[in-house]
């Protein structure tokens, strides 16, 4: 991918040349029906679009039903657009080719940039867009990328509406794309009015499949050349609307939902990793997920180190060849650890590894792991975003800024995938490449897909999170500050707290609040810490976390029962340790419930 400064172009602008052309040359077209120009081609035709193929190795022949020139000037017809799949070197020619024959618009496709052959066509009342592909760029204004879990950046409340060629509305107003704040974004982003009913709220669509419009539809569909639903284990209208939203919140380019946050972990690592490969994740983790690591994967063939993540250099120290990844929790659960992510992220970059970081804990109200670095972030959306402890379901987003073909590591990215007749997924999808396969592969093939009704029980919770983190937040930190003088408690492991040895991470990473899960200690060990659990009446005794009610655990009795004293303690949840995941309950009602369970 290009590393120069990325390129702005408005909607109104891709809107006005995608709805102001009707005849593209395609510049670079392949015969091969898996290549990105064929791909794409095919694509614009379908929308409504003429294309002529160009590729002087195929001069003479017919490709798509219309004749291949060798090169532009050779194109009889009057051109209104021209597509070029070249390299950047060869645009330049190839743009000013595009001026001589009369063409309005030059569009370069996905890491093609020639800001001098651009210039050049500027000067000459053309319109350039570099580095777009427009079948992307029409999927996205119409709302067909978003059925992918694709980020459009598209705030509206109006029905999506395709820039198809026949609608000219003579747009000439190029609005700069509007910035819209988290609060909007958490109620609106993904979701649109139905373009048939009108129905505001996004529908449960609780179907299993759909119907095609004809075979070769279909065909297009399967082989990921067109965007559109096929079976519900793989994409499903509700569960779209839910993969943008938290894409949009996150600041990523793309997600792809499951069934649970440990689904979530294992599409990730099933698209990143192969036998015999190796991963770097925190110690101070959930601990399903050090279970999840340390001996489920290795069923698979997957290894992972534990380390300290306190001292960012204990990562490095264990990366070896075959490592694929850094794993981290932003906000370490049960112990509201808070790891230094743009430094772990960092190491992982200077190794050609993505970091992975589990914003389950801190939700993206709090911390976004995507400005520090973060290439892959997980969710567990059945905790904070869902909020109300009704639905399971897990997410996996990608930033699309990770460069999956530079290092050589991950071949199931970069080289031709024998599940779908050689398609290269960083080649043809480019920024959202990652999430694209993990649901074309792993979420095929496994099969652990979101429920419609969990994924519209999690957008509603998600339009109140930035509300309800701030009440989980304050009531938190005075929970923790009336835990921090009882005279029962040993020590209290909250960020927020005024000593916290967290406080400067705090400050960096959290600055809205250190969230609502955090341990303490008690005074008495093992026995004690049971003895709390069971004198509460207003806490819950649950293994969850996130809910609007308080909950409470003894980690060492239930979530990290499985792992040895040694792990347990490495992990936060020694004997001592008594989990609290605050709700939104009165404060003052939550610390009573405590007082008197502490034996106050």
């Amino acid at each position: 991918m290009t590393t120069l400064p990325p390129l702005e172009y408005s909607d109104d602008l891709l809107r006005q040349v995608l709805r102001g052309v009707r005849t593209i040359a395609v510049v670079g077209a392949s015969a091969n029906w898996n290549r990105p120009s064929y791909i794409v081609s095919r694509y614009l035709q379908e929308k409504g679009y003429r294309v002529i193929p160009v590729n002087p190795g195929l001069a003479g022949q017919h490709l798509l039903g219309e004749t291949v020139y060798a090169d532009l000037a050779a194109i009889p017809d009057k051109v209104d657009m021209v597509d070029i799949f070249r390299n950047s070197d060869a645009a330049g020619p190839i743009t000013d080719q595009a001026v001589q024959i009369g063409a309005k618009v030059v569009w370069m496709q996905l890491s093609v940039r020639n800001d001098e052959a651009a210039a050049r066509a500027e000067a000459a009342g053309l319109t350039v867009i570099m580095d777009r592909c427009p079948k992307i760029e029409f999927g996205r204004l119409g709302g067909e990328l978003g059925w992918y879990g694709v980020n459009s950046g598209i705030i509206t409340s109006k029905p999506k509406e395709a820039p198809k060629p026949k609608r000219d509305k003579g747009e000439s107003e190029h609005r700069p794309r509007q910035e819209y704040g988290f609060a909007t974004k958490a109620v609106h982003a993904g979701a649109a009015p139905d373009s048939v009913t009108g129905a505001r709220t996004t529908p449960i669509y609780q179907t299993a499949s759909y119907v095609f419009e004809d075979t070769d539809q279909a065909a297009s569909l399967f082989n990921l050349h067109s965007f559109g639903y096929i079976y519900s284990r793989l994409t499903n209208p509700t569960v779209s609307v839910l993969e943008e939203r938290i894409a949009t919140l996150e600041g990523g380019r793309a997600a792809v939902a499951a069934a649970s946050g440990h689904a979530a972990q294992f599409l990730t690592f099933f698209t990143l990793m192969e036998p015999g490969d190796h991963f770097v994740a925190s110690r101070n983790l959930y601990g399903g997920s050090l279970t999840q690591f340390g001996l489920s994967f290795k069923k698979l063939g997957w290894h992972c180190s534990f380390v300290d993540p306190h001292d960012p250099e204990n990562f490095r120290a264990a990366i070896t060849e075959r490592t694929k990844a850094i794993f981290i929790e932003s906000l370490a659960n049960p112990g509201g650890i808070v790891v230094d992510i743009e430094a772990v992220a960092q190491v992982a970059h200077d190794a050609g590894i993505p970091l992975i970081v589990d914003n389950t804990l801190a939700t993206p109200y709090l911390c976004r792991p995507m400005e520090w670095g973060a290439d892959i972030v997980v969710h567990s959306t059945t905790k904070f975003l869902a909020g109300h402890g009704n639905s399971l379901g897990g997410c996996v987003i990608e930033s699309g800024r990770f460069d999956w073909a530079k290092s050589g590591k991950f071949p199931g990215m970069s080289q031709p995938e024998p599940a779908y007749h050689g398609l290269t997924f960083y080649e043809t999808f480019g920024d959202f490449a990652f999430t694209t396969k993990a649901r074309a592969v792993a979420l095929r093939d496994f099969g652990p897909a979101m429920a419609p009704m969990n994924a519209f029980f999690t957008i509603t919770g998600i339009e109140t999170l930035h509300v309800r983190m701030q009440r989980h937040c304050e009531n938190a930190l005075k929970v923790a500050q009336f835990l921090d003088s009882h005279p029962a408690v040993e020590w209290v492991s909250h960020a927020g707290l005024a000593g916290s040895k967290y406080a400067a991470l705090r400050d960096k990473y959290l600055p809205k609040g250190a969230g609502a899960v955090f341990t303490f200690g008690i005074k008495g060990g093992f026995e004690a810490g049971k003895r709390v659990v069971e004198r509460v009446n207003l806490f819950s005794h649950l293994a969850n976390i996130g809910d609007t009610r308080s909950l409470i655990l003894h980690p060492a009795s239930t979530t990290h029962r499985q792992l040895t004293e040694e792990q347990r303690v490495a992990a936060g949840a020694g004997p001592e340790v008594v989990r609290l995941s605050v709700g939104l309950e009165d404060a003052d009602d939550l610390i009573r419930d405590l007082e008197q369970a502490l034996g106050g």
